[in-house]
């Protein structure tokens, strides 16, 4: 990024927390100088009397602050933030109307009189001022809720313009989050007396009706959906700044995270991003975009807008150097050295922790989450409410209380002008956690400061009282909370999920992934003993097992059940047909599973109950469950056996249904698809094998005497029964699937899944060109090799190069040959090549599965040539060996313009692109192997460098691990592809001090996972290593003597 007009100052130090007596966490003064003594050092003059400065809040309340008149924009958000304890302040700021009424943030460096001109007069509010561009990466529940309220703010204000459909939908949940559960008169009466949206009798039908879906949602799971919705919208967080052209043309501008956007009405047009843009500036009215010469070529490299007044075109260039700064800086750039006799240019700069900066010091302070108060919440009919809201934010009662008399709260008062007419009430810290006393419907509440004093005695004897461990012990995945925090199938709310924005999701990391701490809390020493409250049975973690992948597997059903219908529905994508075969045979399992799930969960809380102790024998066991369950899904084998016909005529209407191929290749690149979407299809008779190979370790640690065994020796061989009837069928499927997914992210073939064609191995292989050694990527089928190139496009697609048929292919070693280390060559009918591997045990596989495919390809009654001449695009037959690169290059271009038509995202998590970046292949054994070591469930995470531990909801499969908040999330917050990377056990140098950890390393990328068990540690360990590590099968590797008893 080139740079932006103006200058920054260093910062000094990382933040510290608002709100305590200390100077603000940044700061942009000269060396040396703090802001009090700067202020100090201006002339003295009489003593001015204190003005009285107004502040709406988010939740519409009116503070007042008295204020010296001196007093800088600084000084007065730092009072603001302490007022609300807000700790992730940075996304916030304040702003007023100019004399020309149009908002203006205050400015942290300047005296707030000289920014506000009648500040006796003058409402100042507070504000969003950054929106991040995933509701994620918000750490604290609380923030989460004070931008709830802003987007409340923005519909009412009628700045987020959506569809009718959508406004409904966000009201609905903000009346869940205000008022609780629905209830038809009390949401009529409410929506009388609150007016969420102009014109809102219009659509309050559809309010209620979405409103009755949210049933058992609690005020932060409402808080998270807002957002979610909010996010996808094309006017999320845009502030419009009227503009012209250089033709004149009316036009709006505006700032975002991602850089300068141009609108037109309600419609971007353009998108500058920050990796274009070179230089902002203005001058005068003019606002000038420097574009680097590689975007707009040797033309116009500046582009010049037009806006009403200097004074808004600098205020329009001051928000966009804040925005650029927060969110692609790492921290601020060195200031610019001062003139001695006079200075060009503006001298502002942003003052403030950059994103990066403000969660890193939420991440390394280990900051607790603080209570809070939810001024508009109400709840019903509980009168333990105050005591059971603790369950997503809670700490000791020693975090963050003060007394009045403190420094902290000693500062410029506040009063109140108005506010809801129930005070804030200071909620104990510690609460009971029997099922019966849980009310998720409670208000939240934020503890004020002055109300924060408890003396410490009482919190002791809270600790000390049995039964009543402190909540924030508790683990989310606890199962006496489980049935609390489920969802229901109609809480999932399909009517949204569509309006996924696909082109403003990143890329899931492949080569250094990192996720942030937005991810879980920080997890204290003391969850040794919270350990020693559960059973320590092996059979216990085994069921435990069950419940965690039942999860997963549950919300892998609801992609398709749930947000792929409402994508076609939305659509009207899907012929009336497809759409019967397809959700009148999953919809019917994903109902039994949802029962099943519901039974494991129950049993499981009984294992672990505490108060039960006499009905123990009849509840530490699972297998009667299973039996049950197992006889019970025998029935749905009918619905499995169609998968193979549900899987051919989706992609047969994909082919032939362009307006199917768009959503299908849209919903694709959802957050909620992390896997390609046919894959999801599978997973019902995978899950047979999950269900086959659990039973197996219950059967096998059970003595035949145990009362649980004849149960699970039962469901066993009902599974076994299920399963061997269904083998084949998966066999075919998962072939099917791999050729499929092939299909999509190729360029240059047609019928990739012509009959007979078997997937063998795909993987990175150097071509030795004119130019030398060219990466490319070799994808191995039993009847031909193609190799082929990455584009060069945003589509991620690769490109074919070549295509040698099987058919009389010869392949030789020749190392000596070509003096390249770990290199073979491969003679075919058409043309030789020559390829080297990363490393000796990657050419053997190769050499192996290419001999192999050989063999069969001779046996074969059908010529490979005949498939080839239907499936490959025409190309130009090339004569020579090798194609030179300036051709290769020119091709790409040619074939990016015609992609990028078609597709402007595309998914980098596939195994084809992690076999790219890692150097390595996987074979169709390797997917297979694949299958049967899928796992889920809560880990603790350290980085190399970091020192706390962060609880995860974990998911392995498909060679990668995702992350997730918790197991109720709808999409992961990051990904770690593993293919290359090494699981061990970490070695004294790694200062891990802890049970239960291994080690996972790719080169320098570190990192540390903590299971809670020995026996869910050894199964982590496990399945990772079965699936990415490969067996060395290749009979190359093996000594002369060695490889003539290897030989079939």
């Amino acid at each position: 990024m080139g740079e932006i007009e103006g200058t920054y100052r260093v910062l000094q130090t990382p933040g510290s927390r608002l709100g305590v007596q200390k100077a603000p966490g940044v700061s942009t003064l000269e060396p040396g100088q703090n802001l009090s003594t700067a202020m100090a050092s201006l002339p003295a003059k009489t003593h001015e009397r204190d003005l009285p400065i107004k502040i709406k809040l988010l939740d519409n309340t009116v503070e007042v602050l008295d204020i010296e008149s001196k007093y800088y924009g600084q000084t007065l958000l730092t009072e603001v933030y302490k007022h609300l304890n807000l700790i992730e302040s940075d996304y916030f700021g304040i702003e007023f109307q100019n004399i020309q009424s149009y908002w203006i943030w205050l400015e942290p460096m300047k005296p707030v009189i000289k920014q506000v001109q009648r500040p006796k007069t003058t409402m100042l509010r507070l504000a969003v001022k950054f929106f991040p561009p995933d509701p994620g990466q918000l750490q604290e529940e609380y923030t989460r809720y004070l931008f709830a309220l802003q987007i409340k703010r923005d519909l009412a204000e009628e700045r987020l313009t959506c569809s009718d459909n959508t406004a409904a939908l966000l009201v609905s949940h903000l009346l869940q989050s205000e008022i609780g559960d629905f209830d038809e008169s009390e949401d009529r009466e409410h929506l009388k007396t609150n007016q969420y949206l102009p014109n809102q009798e219009r659509i309050e039908g559809k309010i209620l009706e979405f409103h009755r879906k949210h049933v058992g949602q609690t005020p932060a799971e409402s808080d998270f959906q807002v957002l979610e919705i909010a996010r996808k919208l094309e006017m999320y967080g845009i502030r419009f700044h009227l503009a012209s052209d250089r033709e004149g043309t009316k036009i709006n501008l505006a700032v975002s995270h991602m850089g300068v956007l141009v609108f037109q009405g309600n419609t971007k047009i353009n998108t500058f991003n920050w990796s274009k843009v070179r230089k902002l500036s203005f001058k005068r009215k003019r606002f000038l975009i420097k574009l680097h010469p590689e975007v707009c070529g040797p033309y116009q490299d500046t582009l010049e807008f037009l806006l009403g007044s200097r004074d808004e075109c600098k205020n329009f260039w001051k928000i966009c150097v804040e925005y650029h700064t927060f969110f692609r800086l790492f921290d601020q750039p060195k200031p610019k050295a001062k003139a001695v006799f006079f200075t060009r240019g503006s001298s502002f700069r942003y003052s403030g922790r950059t994103q990066k900066q403000l969660v890193d010091y939420i991440k390394d302070s280990g900051m607790k989450k603080t209570p809070y108060e939810r001024r508009h919440s109400k709840a019903r009919a509980s009168t333990c409410a105050s005591n059971t809201n603790m369950l997503k934010q809670s700490v000791p009662f020693t975090e963050d209380l003060r007394t009045p008399g403190s420094p902290a709260s000693a500062a410029a008062p506040f009063h109140s002008v108005h506010s809801s007419s129930t005070p804030p009430t200071v909620l104990p810290i510690f609460a009971e956690t029997s099922p019966s006393s849980l009310d998720t419907r409670a208000p939240y509440t934020r503890i004020p400061e002055k109300n924060t004093a408890a003396p410490a005695e009482v919190g002791r004897k809270l600790m000390q009282q049995p039964g009543s461990p402190m909540l924030q012990g508790l683990p989310v995945d606890h199962p006496q909370l489980s049935s609390l925090m489920l969802k229901s199938s109609l809480g999932l709310n399909p009517a949204f999920k569509v309006n996924l924005n696909a082109a403003g999701q990143g890329s899931s990391p492949l080569l250094s992934p990192v996720l942030s701490d937005a991810g879980g809390a920080r997890i204290e020493e003391d969850d040794e003993m919270k350990r020693k409250r559960y059973p320590t049975d092996k059979a216990y973690f085994i069921a435990k097992e069950i419940l965690a992948t039942e999860r997963t597997y549950l919300k892998d059903l609801e992609v398709i059940t749930v947000w792929f219908r409402s994508a076609v529905i939305k659509e009207n994508a899907m012929p009336e047909g497809l759409m019967t075969l397809l959700f009148s045979n999953i919809d019917p399992i994903y109902e039994f599973h949802r029962g099943f799930l519901k039974e494991i969960e129950q049993r499981l809380s009984l294992w672990e109950g505490k108060t039960n102790a006499h009905m123990k024998g009849d509840y530490q066991r699972i297998g009667d469950i299973m039996l049950r369950n197992m006889r019970t899904l025998k029935e749905f084998t009918s619905y499995l056996q169609k998968h193979d016909e549900v899987l051919t005529e989706l992609e047969k209407a994909t082919k032939r249904l362009k307006k199917l191929e768009v959503v299908y290749k849209e919903f694709e690149l959802q957050k909620v698809c992390y896997l390609p979407f046919n894959t999801f299809l599978l997973k019902p008779i995978q899950r047979l094998l999950h269900y086959k190979l659990i039973l197996g370790r219950l059967c096998k640690h059970y003595t035949a005497e145990h009362r649980d065994f004849a149960d699970c020796r039962n469901a066993l061989k009902e599974v076994v029964e299920m399963t061997s009837q269904l083998q084949h069928s998966l066999i075919r499927l998962e072939n099917f699937q791999k050729l499929t997914e092939l299909q999509h992210d190729l360029i240059g073939i047609d019928n990739l899944t012509a009959p007979g064609r078997e997937f063998i191995r795909e993987g990175c292989l150097y071509k030795l060109t004119k130019k030398g050694l060219q990466q490319r990527m070799f994808f191995l089928f039993s009847d031909m090799l193609l190799y082929t190139s990455k584009g060069v496009t945003g589509t991620n697609q690769f490109k074919i190069h070549g295509h040698l048929p099987l058919h009389g292919m010869l392949v030789e070693e020749s190392e000596n040959e070509w003096a390249v280390p770990h290199c073979f060559t491969i003679y075919s009918a058409q043309k030789t090549i020559v390829v080297a591997a990363s490393t000796r045990l990657e050419m053997g596989k190769w050499m192996e599965d290419l001999n192999m495919a050989i063999e069969m390809a001779k046996k074969s009654t059908e010529k490979s040539g005949m498939l080839l001449e239907n499936s490959v695009c025409n190309r130009s037959n090339r004569s020579s060996d090798e194609v030179s690169l300036e051709q290769e290059s020119e091709d790409d271009i040619h074939s990016s313009h015609s992609s990028l038509d078609r597709q402007s995202h595309h998914r980098a998590n596939t195994t084809m692109h992690v076999c790219w970046y890692r150097n390595t292949s996987v074979s169709m054994t390797d997917h297979s192997v694949a299958v049967e070591n899928q796992l889920s469930g809560y880990l603790l995470r350290k980085f190399k460098n970091s020192n706390g531990w962060q609880k995860l909801w974990v998911v392995f499969t498909n060679f990668c691990l995702f992350f997730y908040k918790t197991h109720q999330d709808d999409y992961p917050l990051a990904s770690l592809p593993l293919l290359g990377y090494t699981v061990s056990s970490p070695v004294e140098a790694d200062g891990i001090q802890k049970d239960y950890v291994f080690k996972l390393q790719f080169k320098s990328h570190v990192y540390f996972f903590r299971a809670e068990s020995k026996y869910t540690f050894e199964r982590w360990m496990e399945v990772i290593k079965r699936a990415t590590s490969s067996p060395a099968r290749s009979s190359l590797l093996l000594p002369k003597d060695e490889k003539d008893s290897h030989t079939d």
